[in-house]
């Protein structure tokens, strides 16, 4: 059996809070990852600039966006019109649905831990 990955996932802040505070249980992708992904670290864009936590996959729902929002909406963490506008022109959405999310006691500054460190456009396996 091969090992799982680990992914570093871009998310912006107010979204990153959501996940935090507990409101949000469903992080969404235009497109996933080819390779198994066991833990997602969560690099918070700017102005944050930080690796705040992380959190395990619980499952990943593939459907169209309509009915993505159907299914998740009451832990969904982000306005209609936003989902919505994210997913404009796609006929295929993805929700990872979170478990065992942790923040971390300290923040990463990943800039101090990798060389020219370049923020994932959506992810990067590590």
């Amino acid at each position: 059996m091969r090992n799982k990955e680990n992914v570093l996932l871009s998310i912006k802040p107010e979204y990153a809070n959501e996940i935090m505070d507990g409101n949000k249980h469903y992080e969404y992708r235009k497109r996933i990852f080819r390779k198994p992904v066991n833990t997602i670290v969560m690099y918070v864009t700017r102005p944050v600039g930080l690796i705040t936590g992380e959190f395990t996959i619980k499952r990943i729902m593939v459907d169209t966006p309509e009915n993505i929002w159907l299914k998740t909406e009451a832990y969904a963490g982000i306005k209609k019109k936003d989902f919505d506008a994210y997913f404009k022109g796609h006929d295929k959405a993805y929700a990872i649905e979170m478990a065992d999310v942790m923040a971390y006691h300290t923040p990463i500054n990943p800039f101090r831990v990798w060389n020219h460190f370049v923020p994932p456009q959506s992810f990067r396996y590590i």
